[in-house]
């Protein structure tokens, strides 16, 4: 490089470094100390890892193709994202190579007739990529909010060990230990019901639920095509229903006479033509997962339980249980009924307690 390119270039990065001091120090002088920033990353090294992996979400929000040079945990992520995608990309045209369709065998088999009916429509939405990402958030949306509802409610199963008791007494003298529980017992298992109810009241796993739009002007001054949040919080804290909105306690859902308590204002699943799809499912799966954990199993905290603190913690727009550890030793009965038909041990070990 010849020596004027040289001093050029030098001017250029001072000049630079002046504008930006000057411009830095008029923007902030009247702002109270703290630390310096720099240019474009700001404070980010100087944040903690909790506030740095934030941050980096944020970032990679803003800046997808930047944050692929940036080395973390956000690439994992991706690489899971790109993994499923083309897991659901496989299923997608395994269903097209056998459609059938006049005996469209599920989701799948229905989107695919009905893109075929539109495929010359240019404004229709039936397409490939929006089949994958219908199919992603049938699974996801599932998975994490049964996933946090059970992690939740064992944690609070170990704060209040009487409950669990109740709930396994419940077990005992309706299904008892010889088989499975089934959703024939569902109706049979009004406390068992109740402490469900209670768990995702007080849970709560998305309080903001999905957006809903006002079709016609209403009274409430909200003009057509507002779009509308409900919060579904209001209802299930409401104390006018729920006598102790912010204690679990399963005696809100019961009679007096120990029969289940069904309320308006439970609505964890939202409520109006966007309510949860999946309610029935979901429904079925938390009393199945929970009524075989406990038929199995005694949960025990490994701290004392009156220092559990199971408030959810909100992060972005669901509820998420904090991270605990507990102990769950197989019930004794159920390890010696193990032993006598697998060893046939007529007493239990001495090691087994």
């Amino acid at each position: 490089m010849e020596p004027l390119g040289m001093l050029t270039l030098f001017l250029v990065f001072f000049i630079s470094c002046l504008i930006f001091l000057a411009s830095w120090t008029s923007r902030h002088r009247n702002l109270p100390p703290g630390p310096f920033s720099l240019p474009i990353i700001g404070n980010a090294l100087q944040l903690g890892v909790n506030n740095l992996s934030q941050f980096l979400h944020v970032l990679y929000n803003l800046l997808p193709s930047f944050m692929a040079f940036i080395p973390g945990p956000h690439h994992r992520v991706k690489k899971n994202n790109d993994a499923l995608r083309e897991f659901v990309l496989e299923k997608i045209e395994g269903h097209r190579t056998t459609l059938g369709p006049t005996t469209p065998r599920d989701f799948i088999d229905g989107f695919h007739t009905k893109m075929d009916q539109e495929m010359h429509s240019s404004a229709s939405g039936f397409t490939t990529d929006n089949l994958v990402i219908s199919i992603l958030d049938l699974c996801e949306a599932g998975i994490e909010t049964i996933s946090a509802t059970l992690k939740d409610g064992l944690l609070i199963l170990l704060k209040y060990p009487e409950i669990q008791g109740k709930v396994r007494e419940e077990i005992d003298q309706v299904i008892g230990q010889t088989r499975r529980p089934c959703m024939a017992d569902h109706g049979q298992m009004p406390y068992t019901n109740a402490v469900l109810h209670e768990m995702q009241r007080f849970i709560s796993v998305i309080p903001l639920n999905a957006p809903h739009a006002v079709f016609a002007n209403s009274l409430l001054y909200l003009l057509k095509g507002t779009t509308v949040y409900p919060v579904l919080n209001s209802v299930l804290r409401d104390c006018k229903e729920f006598p102790n909105p912010e204690e679990f306690d399963p005696h809100q859902f019961l009679h007096e006479d120990g029969t289940l308590r069904k309320s308006d204002f439970f609505m964890p699943f939202s409520a109006g033509k966007r309510i949860c799809l999946g309610e029935s499912l979901a429904r079925m799966e938390l009393f199945l997962f929970l009524t075989t954990i406990l038929q199995n199993f005694t949960l025990k905290p490994l701290d004392d339980p009156e220092f559990i603190d199971i408030k959810p913690q909100l992060s972005s727009f669901i509820n998420l249980p904090c991270s605990y550890k507990l102990c769950s030793p197989m019930l004794k009965r159920l390890t010696q009924d193990y032993l006598q038909q697998s060893h046939g041990l007529a007493e239990m070990p001495s090691w087994i307690a």
